[in-house]
Order: C-alpha cells, then structure tokens, then sequence
C-alpha cells in the first residue's frame, strides 16, 4: 500500500513537473510572439500629439467654396468630445462597446459573448472587439485576421487604456472610425446629413452607429439601404436596453424620415474642371507633397456659374435622349482676363449605374466621367468664322456687304471625287451678301470665301491663312495646310469645345487674346503665394475684324431665315443682342452652338459660352446643334442675363 501510494505521488509530481514545463514553455512561446511582433510597434502617444492636416485644397475664384481636398487614404474633419451629441456616443457604445467604461481595453465577457451568439446563429453576426481595439487596429495596424496582428492589437490596446483616458480615447475613436467614403463622425455628418457632427437627430446618430458595422456594403448611397434601416431600428432597441433612451423616444425615432446628403457631391464640386486642376498639380508637384503640403488653390471657377452649367445640360439630357444624344458639354469664359467661370465636361458625373454594356473608362455613348469639353470633335459650320476672319483680315477690299455667288459648284477633285458640297437645305440663293452667307451659315459661300477671298483664288493658300489666323486665336489641334482639302471650310478639323470657346472669346474682346486661366494662385501652409496668374491680353486680330464678325453673328434678321428665333435671347420684356453661331457635323455626330456676348451687355464684361452635344463614342444622333445645343446655351445665357 505504502509502495502504491508512493508511485502515485510520483506521478503525480512527474505531471506537475511536466504542466509546469509546459506551462513556461508555453510562456516563453507567447512572450517571443509579442517581442517578435510588437518590436515595431507603433507609438501610441501619437494620439496626444496635435493632428496636422496638409492636405491641398482647391477652391473656387472666392477662395470660400472647397471643390475638391487632395488628402492620403483618409479624409476627416476633426471634432472634440464636446462637440458630439450624447445622441452619437450612446448609439455607438449600444451597437459596439456597451461595457467600454468599465474593461482595461479587452472585453473578456464581450469576447465570450459573442462567440456564443456567432455559434447559436452559424455564422459571424457579433464581434468582440471593444472600441479602443477597433482604434488601435484603425489607426496602427491592418484589418488582415493573423495571428500576429491579433498580438499586436492587443498590446497596442492595452497601452493605450494604460496611457489615456476613456473619454479622449472615445475622442479619438469617434475621429478615426472610417464610414465608408468619410473618416471620422466630424466628416461623416457632412457627408450624409450636409450638417455639423453638432445638429444630428437620435435617428442620424444611430444611422452613423449602424454604418461602423459594415460602411461599404450598408451605405445609403448603395443598393442595400433597406438593411441599413432595419439595423438602425436595431441599435435604437439596443439603446433602450441599455437606458440611454426611451422606447417612445425609439420609436419616434424609428418613424423618422431621414434625408440623406449625396456625399460625392460635397466631396467633389464641378468634378470634371477640378480634376483637371489636380492632373496638372500632381505633373507639376507631384502627389506626395500635394498631400502633405497643405497648398491652398485659387482657381478661376465660378461657383454660382458652374451650378447654372451644370443645372442646364441636365434639363435638356432626357430631351437630347429621344433624339439619340446621350451626351452634352458646356464651357463658360471671360475673355478679357481667359478665366474659364465653368466647365462641365459631361452630364450626370454622380448619376449610377452607367448604361447597358457600359463600363468606366469603356468608350460608349455616355460616359459621365468622359470629359466631352477636352474631347478633340469636328465642330462643323462653328467653324466658318473663322474663315471669314481670315478673308476680313487678309483683304482689306472687302467686309460684310461684299457680294458672294451661293450657286451650286464644283470645285474639282479632291480625295478622288468631285467636291461638289450642298447648303444645310439645299437650295442656293444666288447673290448674297457676306453677312448673310455666315448670318445663315452657308456651305457653298464659305468655300468660296476660303479659295477667293482668303486665299486670292488659292485654296491651299486660303487653308494657311484661316490656320495661321485660328492658331493664334488659340486653336492648336490643326495641322498642315496640305493635309486639308476645301472641306476645310466646313469645319472638319478636329477641335476641343474648350478652344474653340476660348478663340471665339477674341471677338468678343475686340480682337485681344488671352489663353484659358484655370488657376489664379497657389498659396503654400503659411499663405505665401508660389504661383500667380499673370497672362495679360495680346491682339491677334484686328479691330476691323473683330467688330464685323461680331455683327454678323449677332444680327438676329439676318439669320432669321434659316435659323428663325430660335437663337434669340429674351425674357419678361427683356432682350439681348448676343453673337452666336451654330454647327453639325455629318450624320449629326457633332451639335454645336458657341456664342458670347459684347460691349456693355453684360454688366461691361463681355462672356462667351460654348456647348457641345452628341456621344462620347461619336456615333450619330437625329438632330442638328439647333436643336441639341443652342437650347442649352440659350437656358444658360437666359438664367445669367435674366
């Protein structure tokens, strides 16, 4: 007996002995995993270091209206405690952490708990992680599910319950947490509610608490929005369990409507303008310092003008629509000083999905990210002006009562065939006037102003003069003289709505030009200015010219014919006499109207302002630019002269 109880303690020491070695080895194991995994970890006191944000910000003209902040991965507005309602921080303690104030940074039970419910439901519905775990995970480590990132956070959490206190821990958290296209409550509230972390409801703080589960696959702006919803319904009944709120109060807050704020669009203003400004900033500075350096951009948009651009090439889309057009651009300028006031560059730049078998990047008839306003296009019969300015500047013998034959002609073989062109309504009016020919936009006239009045009988040489003439007016995209035959006259060179806006601003300012100015200055963090505008006006076409072209193309009676009054300006009694001129191309790929005004019709400050209309793949549509168009401009000019 004695024996076997001897052998027993024997054992029974071998096996203590045995758990104790294992025990400490088992130790020593962890102890290495932490040492090898947290010998880079980071520094928490970085918190309690003042946040500095350099991001670039782009303005518009006023220096007041934020187009766009070019920031790293996360974009933020940063909020103290104080400023959150109680509201918010209840929500987010009843969905996420509702024993925050009373565990060391790890929730223990938490952890249990939700094992047991994950394992009742079959699948992860809860987590276990406590908001000083979900921000040292946010602002340190990756969301990556190993082993040693689990290490990590969990010494990370600890240190910093150990360092700080709840409340600025919950401060920080409530700056960190990302919310799918915002970070932070502070950027969050703006961009869902348009409002101040300060003014949201019960029912908002409660949507904001529901995103932190899920922020990209809840998000209101997505197709699982009824989901959102009845998860918010949820943490509110979490809330009245854990007494932050009453069940009337829930309820109330269950039957609200909510009124969501597109959040892109308060992210990015006059999107296709302002990220053209960024390409040129990221090529001149580069991208790191744009995000670091804290540039403020002064650019020359104007605000109120862009909303008015973009408000009428959306009114007329579901109308270009039936006429086959997807698709339209509109350009504003002030000629004088070159400032570009708007630029849309497509319609519905925030409307989803894109059309049947149409991808971004993907050429098809509307891309709304595709910038139709840099898009090199034929601009057609918007063109002829300047070939008349040619023939004005290159001959002094003539001006707009000159006399020109519209009959039908051939005018020999070009390209293998004879080049016999047709008027828009094929009929020819024999002996006309100069001004009535452009006035009406006459095809035969306008070749023959290229051959024999530009050219003195030549057309290669008319083809020189009208470039030479278009290119200093700001139209680069021509080539040689050779290259063109005298289709040239018709506008079948592929030209930008932004140049073409830009060389008609040269009438306009009596023959002085200034190229397109997107930016008036760059101030660095401490305000100093780093680039300036400094483009004065140079004349490249004469006075003379100028003044006849400009009334030409603003006399309304002699237009009248062919075009009726559809270009003609007028509202409650008012009206205003502005130059304008239309284009289509072939098959009415291209609509085109492009007119400004001059003088002292536009409080001393001349404009001009082109459109464009069709598709982004160039297919056709069914209508010219009168009808594509000029009724965008027309509602445009109409909203700012009115």
């Amino acid at each position: 007996m004695i024996k076997k109880q001897a052998k027993n303690k024997n054992r029974l020491l071998f096996i203590l002995k045995f758990l104790g070695l294992f025990f400490c080895l088992l130790i020593l194991i962890l102890s290495a995993l932490v040492v090898y995994y947290t010998k880079d970890l980071p520094r928490p006191e970085r918190f309690a270091e003042k946040p500095v944000i350099l991001t670039t910000r782009i303005y518009d003209r006023t220096g007041q209206i934020l187009l766009y902040e070019i920031y790293g991965n996360e974009k933020r507005i940063i909020v103290s405690l104080d400023e959150v309602p109680q509201y918010l921080i209840d929500a987010i303690l009843a969905a996420e952490d509702n024993r925050f104030f009373n565990h060391p940074g790890i929730d223990y039970r938490g952890i249990i708990r939700a094992i047991w419910t994950n394992l009742k439901a079959g699948r992860v519905v809860q987590g276990g992680s406590t908001l000083t775990q979900q921000l040292a995970r946010t602002a340190f480590l990756t969301q990556d599910r190993s082993l040693g990132r689990k290490i990590q956070e969990a010494v990370l959490t600890l240190e910093i319950e150990r360092r700080y206190s709840k409340d600025q821990i919950l401060e920080w958290y409530l700056n960190h947490v990302p919310l799918g296209i915002a970070h932070g409550v502070g950027m969050a509230s703006q961009v869902f509610f348009n409002k101040s972390v300060s003014e949201l409801s019960l029912t908002e703080s409660a949507v904001l608490a529901t995103l932190i589960r899920s922020p990209g696959r809840l998000s209101p702006f997505g197709p699982n929005k009824e989901e959102l919803l009845v998860i918010k319904n949820a943490v509110l009944d979490e809330m009245v369990k854990e007494n932050f709120i009453t069940k009337k109060e829930a309820e109330q807050a269950k039957n609200e409507e909510i009124s969501f704020t597109d959040g892109r669009r308060q992210l990015l203003r006059a999107p296709h303008f302002t990220l053209s400004i960024q390409e040129y900033l990221k090529n001149k500075y580069g991208e790191r310092f744009l995000k670091e350096s804290g540039l403020k951009v002064i650019t020359s948009l104007d605000w109120e003008l862009q909303q008015l651009a973009e408000q009428a090439i959306e009114e007329r889309a579901v109308a270009n629509r039936r006429r086959q057009g997807h698709n339209a651009s509109l350009v504003a300028i002030n000629p004088i000083n070159g400032h570009i006031l708007a630029l849309a560059g497509s319609t519905g730049w925030f409307k989803e999905p894109y059309p049947k078998g149409c991808q971004p990047g993907e050429n098809c008839l509307f891309d709304p990210k595709f910038n139709a306003a840099l898009a090199g296009r034929q601009p057609g019969s918007a063109f002829k002006p300047f070939i008349y300015a040619a023939a004005f500047e290159n001959n002094n013998k003539i001006n707009d009562k000159t006399i020109i034959n519209d009959i039908e002609t051939n005018f020999g073989i070009w390209g293998g065939q004879s080049f016999i062109p047709q008027n828009f309504d094929r009929e020819f009016r024999g002996e006309i006037t100069l001004r009535e020919a452009l006035a009406q936009s006459l095809n035969i006239p306008a070749v023959k102003a290229l051959q024999d009045l530009a050219g003195f009988g030549n057309f290669t040489a008319g083809i020189k003069n009208s470039i030479n003439i278009s290119q200093a007016m700001g139209i680069t995209t021509l080539q040689s003289p050779y290259f063109y035959g005298p289709s040239f006259a018709l506008g079948v060179s592929d030209i930008s709505l932004l140049e073409i806006t830009s060389a008609y601003g040269v009438f306009a300012s009596q023959g002085l030009r200034v190229p397109p100015v997107t930016i008036l200055r760059i101030e660095d963090s401490n305000g100093n200015i780093i680039q300036e505008n400094k483009k004065t006006p140079k004349r490249v076409l004469s006075n003379r010219t100028s003044q006849i072209i400009n009334s030409i193309l603003s006399d309304k009676e002699a237009r009248a014919p062919l075009f009726g009054r559809g270009l003609d300006l007028n509202s409650r009694g008012q009206e205003y006499n502005v130059a304008v001129k239309t284009g289509t191309t072939d098959d009415f790929r291209d609509g085109w109207t492009v007119g400004y005004t001059f003088g002292n019709t536009f409080n001393e400050t001349p404009l001009v302002v082109g459109v464009w209309a069709g598709n982004s793949d160039n297919s056709p549509t069914t209508s010219s630019g009168l009808i594509l168009a000029a009724p965008i401009w027309r509602r445009f000019m109409e909203n700012i002269l009115f």
